[in-house]
């Protein structure tokens, strides 16, 4: 990346002249960006490994980067969570709904929509509804996790409401475009499973249409959801970054687009890792989770 975060941090402070190369000079000692790159990422490398440290962040010294993110993770993890449940629930259900329909017609648009809506990035729609519902109609708030006015107490039910009027825009922005990627995904298992033996055969023993369906069709096609359940963190959280910054919501997302147009090369790293350790970790409890749902799959005795 071009820049240099020193700068970035002295032209914060007001400094210039003299006294800002004085300072910067300084600053690149203290952080020891003075040296080479592969002497610093091993010195870096060395701090994550054996102290668990992440380092000072460059903007926000002498402020550690685990703790920005640690402040800032529970606003990510409520965004995503509602938004990765709800739009995972809500594009099965209705993948399944269109799966079962013989309308072709109705589920042909259906389909068309879903796929164009499921095209859509993240912090396009988000731009979008705040258009819309946000200064052409004003519903909702244009953006942060509540009122610059209300004191931050969680035990006041008034407090709860406003979070939750801050969070329906960004959280509606990812459910829209998820859910028709999930839709789409269902739909197309289901149609492949309809026309499988095991279903022919079900319905020669005379099993009841709706048993067949659900028992069967619905419940087999939704193991591959789950898998995909996993796989999809990554990306909803690589989307969630950008929406995060669109609504001036105090996640890690937009710790991150700080860290970069600041050229803080610590929060990112920071940040970077926290993804790809959330990633891993969603799919490695889906692993252990499977078993359970697939019966096929359990070890023998």
């Amino acid at each position: 990346m071009p820049g240099d975060p020193i700068d970035s941090l002295i032209a914060s402070m007001g400094q210039f002249g003299s006294a800002g190369r004085e300072t910067a000079e300084s600053f690149r000692k203290l952080f020891g960006v003075d040296r080479p790159i592969a002497e610093q990422f091993m010195k870096y490398l060395e701090r994550l490994f054996l102290h668990f440290d992440l380092g000072p962040s460059l903007l926000y010294y002498p402020k550690p980067v685990a703790e920005i993110i640690k402040s800032r993770l529970p606003w990510t993890i409520g965004l995503l969570g509602i938004t990765t449940v709800v739009s995972w629930t809500i594009g099965n259900v209705l993948g399944a709904l269109v799966g079962f329909s013989k309308r072709r017609k109705l589920n042909s648009a259906i389909l068309l929509v879903s796929i164009c809506i499921s095209r859509i990035p993240y912090y396009l729609l988000a731009m979008i509804l705040v258009f819309t519902l946000a200064y052409m109609i004003p519903i909702f708030p244009t953006g942060h996790a509540y009122g610059i006015l209300v004191r931050v107490d969680w035990s006041d039910i008034n407090f709860i409401a406003n979070v939750l009027k801050h969070l329906v825009l960004p959280s509606l922005s990812i459910i829209l475009v998820s859910v028709g990627g999930w839709m789409v995904s269902m739909r197309s298992m289901l149609v492949n499973i309809l026309e499988s033996d095991f279903i022919v055969f079900g319905e020669s023993k005379g099993i009841k249409e709706r048993d067949l369906m659900m028992e069967y069709a619905f419940k087999n096609a939704l193991l591959p959801q789950v898998t995909g359940l996993a796989m999809s963190i990554g990306f909803m959280m690589g989307g969630s970054l950008l929406t995060e910054y669109v609504f001036a919501y105090p996640g890690i997302g937009s710790a991150f687009v700080e860290g970069v147009t600041g050229r803080d090369y610590n929060v990112v790293q920071g940040v970077f890792l926290f993804v790809i350790i959330s990633v891993l970790g969603a799919n490695l409890v889906i692993d252990l989770l499977y078993p359970l749902i697939d019966p096929r799959i359990r070890m023998e005795e």
